[in-house]
């Protein structure tokens, strides 16, 4: 973990009106060598693992809220000072992990007419970073339409459609960035996403690579978008620009998905409008060369319904018997130069990167290499061992 760069004071990294926020997460407990399922109320943290032996049993309830307000449970302590031992990096009793357990993962791709801009550009210079800046201005100059203003699967979307298969323009990633059909993807399995101060991985073999925040929906095994989170897509550009066909090795390896680092669960203060009018910050830190960069993404301007997207994923055509977390998509391609001119930005291992938004807090994750970060060996079948081992399953 990095400890070159100073950490923002505990508070920071929690919603605004914690007081008013009802989260739910999970932590990992050295007394009883397993997870615990937390909920956090007026900052309180409260272990309810013997009411609920995971987070997917709990986002199921019909009453989830009343049941999360009112579940008993073993005191914790304040959440600040769960958030101070996550930063701190020291070993401890208790750890924060990523809020999900047993759901999966799923992703969506292409949301954002920004974000479409750079996977046309990582498809068009074949993983290379050196062609980027090139192209960028050569595809800004051939659109000349703005992506953001058109509807996916609109007549105008069509329309604009065949005017780039016309050019012989036309990419997959039109496709699913205007086309009727959401990219949605598996991202990572069920328990393998890190959490709040962990370290995430890049495949060694990535030479341009970037982090993507994102709002995470929870979902339950319903179809019900029961709350929110932070998330960091972790993206590898060059693999994915050689070939959409490696999206796999370029999106799912070790440590790859950052999550939390609290569910926040839907309610009277806070509802699916919150994330639709959200605002994302990213903070880039590097703890060696002092580079720096800041940006904002607005959920405003996402060009498909956040629920659009969670009905593209689950119905009639698909189950999830567990439920599942839904990365949104980012607008936040971080372009600025880190180097040599034109190559545009790519991590350096150490570096610190900050996803925050007022009503979630902020997920903080450094970087390091997928084959040296703690591998994972905490699976499904080791959590249902736990539970039974520890009398919490029925």
């Amino acid at each position: 973990m990095n400890n070159h760069l100073k950490h923002a004071p505990a508070s920071a990294h929690l919603p605004a009106d914690l007081s008013d926020a009802l989260l739910v997460g999970r932590v990992w407990r050295s007394d009883v060598n397993g997870p615990s399922v937390v909920v956090v109320r007026k900052g309180e943290v409260f272990d309810i693992t013997a009411q609920v032996a995971t987070v997917s049993d709990l986002l199921d309830r019909d009453d989830v809220v009343a049941f999360a307000h009112a579940a008993q449970g073993e005191s914790l302590g304040r959440v600040e000072a769960l958030i101070d031992g996550a930063l701190s990096g020291a070993d401890a009793p208790m750890r924060l992990l990523a809020p999900c357990d047993v759901q999966a993962i799923k992703a969506c791709g292409v949301t954002f007419a920004v974000s479409l801009l750079e996977r046309v550009i990582e498809e068009q210079a074949g993983g290379n970073p050196a062609r980027a800046d090139e192209l960028r201005s050569s595809l800004l100059k051939d659109i000349g339409a703005d992506l953001s203003a058109i509807k996916p699967g609109s007549p105008e979307a069509e329309k604009l459609k065949q005017q780039f298969i016309a050019r012989g323009a036309w990419s997959q990633y039109m496709e699913v960035g205007i086309g009727p059909y959401a990219e949605v993807f598996s991202k990572s399995q069920p328990m393998s996403a890190v959490g709040f101060g962990a370290d995430v991985g890049l495949h060694p073999e990535s030479k341009w690579n970037n982090p993507e925040p994102e709002i995470v929906l929870a979902v339950n095994s319903r179809a019900q978008t029961v709350g929110a989170t932070l998330g960091n897509d972790v993206n590898l550009r060059d693999i994915e620009g050689r070939s959409a066909l490696l999206l796999g090795k370029a999106k799912d390896n070790n440590a790859s998905c950052g999550i939390g680092p609290f569910i926040r669960l839907f309610d009277e203060h806070f509802t699916i409008d919150t994330v639709r009018n959200a605002e994302l910050r990213l903070l880039i830190e590097g703890s060696e060369d002092g580079f720096r960069l800041d940006g904002e993404s607005r959920m405003r301007e996402i060009s498909r319904d956040p629920l659009d997207l969670v009905s593209q994923t689950s119905g009639a055509h698909h189950q999830y018997p567990d439920g599942f977390m839904l990365f949104l998509g980012t607008m936040f391609s971080p372009i600025k130069d880190r180097g040599a001119p034109g190559a545009g930005f790519t991590h350096k291992l150490g570096d610190r990167v900050s996803i925050s938004s007022p009503s979630l807090g902020m997920l903080v994750n450094h970087v390091q290499l997928s084959t040296t970060v703690a591998p994972w060996t905490f699976g499904v079948r080791a959590l249902y061992r736990n539970l039974a081992q520890r009398g919490l399953l029925n």
